[in-house]
């Protein structure tokens, strides 16, 4: 157990229960209970002194727990069941001086009785649910695991085999512009460009074959995963229930209805503990640190060629420019998403159609009009003729 957390993760998919090691989580929820258990004997403890004394101990009390209460590793439902323990002592100036033993006789007890049953150890391996539950998970994932992390190195090869060949393609581009260079130079160039190719080929060719064997693999791991998973929910509910049946057996010996004061509070409380819900508390749990966590699966991300963002001429300069003009302009398709960052430039789409109306310039942009008519300048690399 433990408490709500105030803010979202930054990177819900690396924080996501499926990801590789993040079932501590789930795995660490039975120690933080055996605390919590050990917290609520302290924190009745504590208050049958209290009883004993008139409101300002009372309060002193309430304001010392509350801080502590805090920080302990309760969350949902049964949290703000505990935190109203703490406002209803605000309120009250006196007690009944037979609720302290009953506190500790009765409640306290009751408590520890329940954790020696509930938390049987393993020798050498802490708890016997948590060593259970972390091996079934470890069991479980290994195979996933090691298939992620072939796929991430497969998808790391593909990109770098991508960015070769992109670089092989400027050099014969820039060998082809060039008269300079000997025809047998130029041959080796185009020969490596190939060369890139085929690598770049093959490393698609690994990466698209690894992610099928993680997707194929994904369904049998969340099944094997989850149940696991239920397995431990199922005894979560089980403390939850026994803890709400605690708070209420607590709730019994302090609640004094002598006066209308004091019947209001405990009015307030009952409610409060009522609405312990271990449905609700769970569900919180498994959306998030359990399956209901927001995940983005692997899947086939293509490389995109870096924009070389350089300082063009301003409007006036390119105006008094000669690049030749295209009667009627030219189609093109849109090879990758790009969304211009100046006024003047363009904004598309993968697979977009529109015109090009004026050559390349030496800084690699070309001017175009979209189909709705707008006009401006965009990548040449990010385009292809329609033949």
């Amino acid at each position: 157990m433990t408490s709500l957390p105030k803010e979202p993760p930054e990177d819900a998919n690396k924080q996501s229960f499926w990801m590789p090691g993040n079932y501590v989580h789930t795995v660490h929820r039975t120690d933080q209970c055996f605390q919590a258990c050990n917290d609520i004997v302290a924190c009745l403890r504590e208050r049958a002194k209290v009883e004993k004394q008139y409101a300002q101990q009372l309060s002193q009390w309430s304001s010392k727990w509350k801080s502590i209460v805090d920080s302990r590793p309760l969350y949902g439902s049964l949290m703000k069941a505990w935190q109203c323990f703490f406002t209803s002592t605000e309120r009250l100036s006196e007690l009944h001086s037979s609720i302290s033993q009953s506190l500790i006789t009765e409640d306290g007890e009751r408590v520890k009785t329940w954790q020696k049953e509930t938390f049987p150890k393993k020798i050498f391996c802490g708890f016997k649910e948590s060593y259970d539950n972390k091996t079934s998970f470890s069991r479980a994932q290994k195979p996933w695991s090691k298939k992620l992390l072939k796929l991430e190195k497969a998808q790391a090869a593909y990109h770098k085999s991508c960015q070769k060949e992109q670089a092989a393609l400027d050099k014969e581009k820039q060998a082809n512009d060039n008269s300079e260079i000997s025809p047998e130079k130029k041959q080796k160039i185009v020969e490596a460009r190939e060369k890139a190719t085929e690598e770049k080929v093959k490393a698609k060719e690994r990466y698209e074959s690894m992610l099928e064997d993680v997707t194929s693999y994904t369904p049998r791991y969340m099944e094997e995963m989850e149940a696991i998973f239920e397995q431990s929910q199922e005894e979560e509910r089980k403390r939850i229930s026994f803890l709400k049946q605690a708070f209420l057996s607590i709730h019994r010996h302090l609640d004094i209805t002598n006066n209308e004061s004091v019947k209001a509070v405990y009015s307030e409380l009952h409610n409060t503990l009522m609405s312990i819900s271990e449905q609700e508390d769970v569900k919180w749990w498994k959306n998030h640190h359990g399956p209901g966590m927001p995940t983005d699966w692997p899947k086939l991300e293509e490389w995109v060629p870096p924009v070389k963002k350089l300082k063009r001429k301003k409007k006036h300069q390119r105006g008094k420019e000669s690049r030749p003009v295209m009667i009627g302009g030219v189609k093109v398709r849109a090879l990758y998403d790009y969304t211009g960052e100046e006024g003047d430039e363009l904004s598309f789409k993968a697979g977009e159609v529109f015109l090009k109306v004026e050559e390349e310039d030496d800084q690699g942009w070309c001017r175009g009009v979209l189909n709705g008519g707008k006009e401006g300048f965009y990548p040449a690399n990010y385009v292809e003729v329609i033949e």
